[in-house]
């Protein structure tokens, strides 16, 4: 019995108990589930969150170029030459990024306006002038030749005497009135003065509108200027037709005469009985002046 006891208390029994197995298997699974974990996560793809990727970038601050920007080959998206100089100017110049990001500030237009007149329409012009007034706005008045030279002459001393007036220094009286036949060509002539005389002042403005003085505003100018500024600048609205059918004879072929265009007196306009060919190297056109 002693010698049997003796032989099982030997150099043998340490394999033969398991009690130590199991916690062995434990550790071992362990050890290789953290492992596969730790080299899973080294070669894993982005994370995603539902069906679109969350990619994140590492840019290291050495690696940025000139103005602060990522350089291309360490962002995940590629950057286009114009883009990556509009953003350098921008973050040089963050008034032009401000303006850049925003169309909706652009500077508000500028009208120009004409105002004509004739005897007796002085304080009529001086009704609609305050009507249509804005600074930033030009305004050309003129009384034609009909009217007195002393109602010329109030109409200036009233423009000049204006605070509003004198301090923009955006009004201008005509001080030689033209003679003006309002069915002849005189009063094209009389509207392209005015534009001579915007154009040579170098003033600044977007679109011509010419008046009379029994014209009158239904919008104030705060408002017409709003919505001229979502308009395209080289927008025009003149509205014109080609001369065709019965107006080539009625309109183009009559030979009309202006006596505005010779004379110091106002004329009605008077027609000749002969006929005029129509012209080969340029188009007739026809619209209304307003």
């Amino acid at each position: 019995m002693r010698k049997s006891c003796g032989l099982n208390s030997g150099p043998g029994r340490p394999f033969n108990d398991r009690r130590w197995l199991l916690p062995f298997l434990a550790s071992l699974l362990v050890s290789v589930t953290l492992f596969l974990a730790a080299a899973c996560g080294l070669f894993s793809p982005p994370y995603l969150a539902g069906d679109d990727a969350f990619l994140v970038d590492v840019v290291s601050f050495t690696d940025w170029d000139d103005g602060g920007a990522p350089s291309q080959r360490d962002s995940g998206q590629s950057v286009e030459p114009e883009a990556k100089d509009q953003l350098l100017d921008d973050n040089d110049n963050p008034d032009n990024a401000a303006v850049n990001s925003d169309d909706s500030d652009a500077e508000p237009p500028r009208l120009a306006y004409l105002l004509e007149g004739t005897k007796g329409d002085g304080l009529r012009m001086r009704r609609v002038l305050q009507a249509i007034y804005h600074p930033r706005n030009q305004y050309i008045l003129h009384l034609d030749l009909e009217a007195p030279p002393r109602e010329r002459i109030d109409l200036a001393m009233y423009v000049k005497g204006d605070p509003m007036f004198s301090q923009v220094g955006n009004v201008r009286v005509i001080a030689k009135g033209n003679l003006v036949t309002y069915k002849g060509p005189t009063m094209v002539a009389c509207t392209l003065h005015a534009v001579a005389i915007l154009l040579k002042e170098g003033l600044e403005w977007d679109w011509f509108i010419n008046l009379s003085a029994s014209d009158y505003p239904l919008m104030t100018q705060d408002d017409i200027l709003h919505v001229f500024s979502s308009l395209p600048r080289n927008l025009n609205f003149i509205e014109h037709m080609q001369i065709s059918g019965w107006k080539r004879i009625q309109r183009a072929k009559p030979i009309v005469l202006d006596p505005g265009l010779y004379l110091l007196k106002k004329f009605d306009l008077s027609t000749t009985p002969e006929r005029r060919e129509l012209p080969t190297s340029f188009k007739l056109y026809t619209g209304p002046k307003f």
